[in-house]
C-alpha cells in the first residue's frame, strides 16, 4: 500500500494532470504535518508505558465484577469518542489505539484463540477509530471537516450568520450521539457474544488488573511532562481558531499558523526537555522515532494527490454535471441523497478533501435549485465524515487498520449497517434540529 501510494508522483506528471513540484506538495501539507507530530507524540506515550497505565485503568473502571464485555467496550468507545470532541479525531485515533492494543495486550495470541477472543479485538479496534470520527461529528473543533464547512459558509455568504461552537454543538451533540450508541449496539450484536464473558474473565479480572496498575507505581517526571505537553497541546488545538466574536490565539499570527504548525512544535519539545533518568537523556531523541509509520503519511499524501487531481482533471466538471438529478429529488430525500452521494466519494478519498471537493459543488447546486444552501452544505460535510467502509477512507481507519486485528471484512460487515444509521438520522435532524440550531448564535 505504501508503494502504491507512491504512484500519483510519477502518473500525474506523465499524463499531464499536474506538475510535479504541487503533486509532491499534497504529500507534506498541515495535516500530514499534523498526524506526523501526533505520531511522535504517541510514541512517547508508548516509550513511558503511558498507554499500559491508562488501558490498565480504563480497563479496571469499565471490565465490571463478574466482567462485562459490553460494558469494557462501552468505556473503552466512550473515552475516545469524548477525546475526539476537543482534538483531531486522527490524533485521538492515535492515541487511543495504544491504550485499545494495551489492553488487548493482555489477550492470548495465535491461531488457536478462543473465537471470542478475536472477535473481541476487531470490536475493540472497530469501535476505538469508529468512536474517534463521531466524536469529532459534534464540536468544530473535533474535525477538519467542520472548519472548512464554517470557512466556506463565511467565504460564499459573509452576510449571513456565521455558524458558531453553539450552534454547531445544539446539533452535532445529539447527533453523534445516536450515531455512538448505534455503533456500541452494532459492536456488540456481531462480536460480544454469550460466551465473550467466559473466554476473556481469565485475562481481564478486576482486582489482578487494580494490582498491576498499582505495581507500576507512581508516575514518573517523564510521564508527567509527556502528559503535559499532550494536554497543552489539546488547549492549542482546542483555542487556535474559536469563533468570529472571539477569535482563537491563531489571531495573533494573522491565522498563519495551522493544526500541523502546533502538532510538530510540541513533538519538537520532546527532543528538548530531559527526562531525568540518565544524565543529558531528552523526553525522546530520533532512535524511538524509527517506528514512524511513514506507509500511512505517504496514503495520506495520495489522497490529497488525487483530490487535487480530480479538480485539474476536469472529474469535479463531470461529478457536478452528474448531481443534476438532485434537483428533482423531494424536499425530504435532498439531505439523504446528499449525504449518500458524499458518504461514497468520501471512501476513496481523505475526509477533508472530499468536503473541499463536493461543498462549492453543492453551493451552485443550491442557488440553481432555490433551497437554502445549508441544506446541502451540512449534509454534505456529515456525509464526508461517514468513511466507516475502507482503510483509506480516513486516516483513523489506517491507524486502526495497520494494528492487524482487523480487515477490509469487518470494516465493511460494521460500516454499512453504521452509515445506514447515520443517513437515517441525519435525514431525522436536518429538518427538525437543524432548524432550531441555525436561530442559536
Amino acid at each position: 500500500m505504501a508503494i502504491t501510494s507512491m504512484s500519483p508522483l510519477f502518473l500525474f506528471p506523465i499524463f499531464g494532470i499536474a506538475s510535479a513540484d504541487d503533486v509532491a506538495k499534497s504529500y507534506m501539507d498541515d495535516i500530514i504535518s499534523l498526524v506526523l507530530g501526533s505520531f511522535i507524540l504517541a510514541l512517547a506515550v508508548e516509550h513511558y508505558n503511558i498507554h499500559r497505565r491508562l488501558a490498565l485503568t480504563i480497563t479496571s473502571l469499565f471490565c465490571g465484577d463478574p466482567l462485562n464485555p459490553p460494558l469494557l467496550l462501552l468505556g473503552i468507545c466512550g473515552t475516545t469518542a469524548f477525546v475526539s470532541m476537543w482534538m483531531h479525531n486522527t490524533a485521538a485515533a492515535v492515541m487511543m489505539i495504544p491504550v485499545a492494543t494495551g489492553v488487548l495486550q493482555r489477550l492470548p495470541e495465535g491461531d488457536s484463540v478462543h473465537p471470542d477472543v478475536r472477535r473481541f479485538c476487531k470490536a475493540v479496534i472497530l469501535g476505538v477509530i469508529y468512536s474517534a470520527a463521531i466524536g469529532g461529528m459534534s464540536t468544530l473543533t473535533g474535525t477538519g471537516v467542520n472548519l472548512i464547512l464554517v470557512g466556506m459558509w463565511e467565504s460564499y455568504y459573509p452576510q449571513e450568520k456565521p455558524i458558531s461552537f453553539s450552534s454547531w454543538f445544539f446539533f452535532g451533540f445529539p447527533l453523534a450521539l445516536l450515531l455512538f450508541f448505534a455503533l456500541w449496539g452494532i459492536l456488540c450484536l456481531l462480536y460480544c457474544s454469550k460466551n465473550s464473558e467466559k473466554a476473556l474473565a481469565a485475562y481481564l479480572d478486576r482486582a489482578h488488573l487494580k494490582r498491576e496498575l498499582e505495581l507500576l507505581g507512581p508516575m514518573a517526571f517523564a510521564e508527567k511532562m509527556v502528559l503535559t505537553v499532550f494536554g497543552l497541546l489539546v488547549v492549542l488545538w482546542m483555542t487556535r481558531s474559536l469563533t468570529n466574536d472571539v477569535p482563537g490565539w491563531g489571531a495573533l499570527f494573522q491565522d498563519r499558523v495551522g493544526d500541523g504548525t502546533v502538532s510538530v512544535m510540541m513533538a519538537t519539545l520532546l527532543f528538548i526537555i530531559p527526562n531525568k533518568k540518565n544524565e543529558g537523556e531528552k523526553l525522546m531523541d530520533w532512535n524511538k522515532c524509527k517506528k514512524l509509520p511513514w506507509n500511512i503519511i505517504l496514503l495520506l499524501g495520495a489522497g490529497f494527490a488525487i483530490a487535487q487531481g480530480v479538480q485539474t482533471s476536469g472529474l469535479a466538471d463531470v461529478i457536478s454535471a452528474n448531481l443534476d438529478f438532485l434537483k428533482t429529488a423531494p424536499f425530504l430525500a435532498i439531505a439523504p441523497l446528499v449525504c449518500l452521494v458524499s458518504g461514497t466519494i468520501t471512501e476513496f478519498a481523505s475526509n477533508n478533501a472530499t468536503t473541499t471537493l463536493v461543498l462549492p459543488l453543492l453551493v451552485e447546486l443550491a442557488e440553481s435549485m432555490r433551497v437554502h444552501p445549508l441544506l446541502l452544505m451540512v449534509p454534505g460535510a456529515i456525509g464526508a465524515q461517514f468513511a466507516f467502509l475502507l482503510p483509506t477512507g480516513t486516516p483513523s481507519n489506517i491507524v486502526g487498520f495497520t494494528t492487524g486485528h482487523i480487515d477490509i471484512k469487518d470494516m465493511i460487515k460494521t460500516g454499512v449497517p453504521l452509515k445506514i444509521v447515520g443517513i437515517a438520522v441525519l435525514s431525522l435532524l436536518m429538518p427538525t434540529l437543524g432548524e432550531v440550531s441555525s436561530t442559536i448564535n
